[in-house]
């Protein structure tokens, strides 16, 4: 992966260090694993933030800067693939969370008993929170592992790539 493109987008360790919400991880932030950008640490950050996208709470980058920490990833880079769900995509990625949590236990689903508004959901969850919650967390592992695979994958094509150009 390149990563001048990639230090270029996101902003440097002192940045993320001094802003007010993170500080509450303290002096964990000045670990240098957190901001090494590798194969391994990059491919993991998309995992984390891939898992975290399908939690349905809110503060999903808090969480994700957390998980970064504990598995010694990227830490920019895992809080922002959390940004994979957003108010275009939320939609979409948790109305297929349910469908896939009906599928799997075998409950039929339909358009009308999901509905994505706040108030749909506060009166609708009470029956769909099961296969919702079971569909996020398929789904979160299964997009968690596709995201750490090509990711590792990407990244070892591009520095064969630039391997070979020499």
């Amino acid at each position: 992966m390149p990563k001048r493109l990639i230090k270029k987008y996101f902003p440097d360790s002192k940045t993320i260090k001094q802003h007010k919400r993170l500080k509450i991880f303290g002096t964990r932030l000045h670990n240098p694993n957190l901001w090494h950008l590798n194969r391994r640490s990059f491919a993991g950050a998309i995992a984390a933030g891939l898992f975290i996208a399908f939690i349905p709470l809110p503060g999903q980058m808090l969480i994700a800067a957390a998980a970064a920490i504990i598995l010694h990833v990227n830490l920019p880079v895992s809080i922002a693939t959390v940004w994979v769900t957003n108010p275009i995509t939320m939609p979409a990625m948790f109305y297929a969370a349910y469908l896939v949590g009906a599928t799997l236990l075998d409950i039929p689903a339909s358009a009308d008993d999901f509905e994505f508004t706040i108030d749909a959901l506060m009166t609708n969850l009470g029956d769909n929170w099961r296969p919702f919650l079971l569909g996020c967390f398929v789904l979160g592992v299964v997009f968690a592992v596709l995201g750490y695979a090509l990711a590792r994958s990407v990244w070892r094509w591009i520095v064969v790539k630039k391997w070979l150009a020499r």
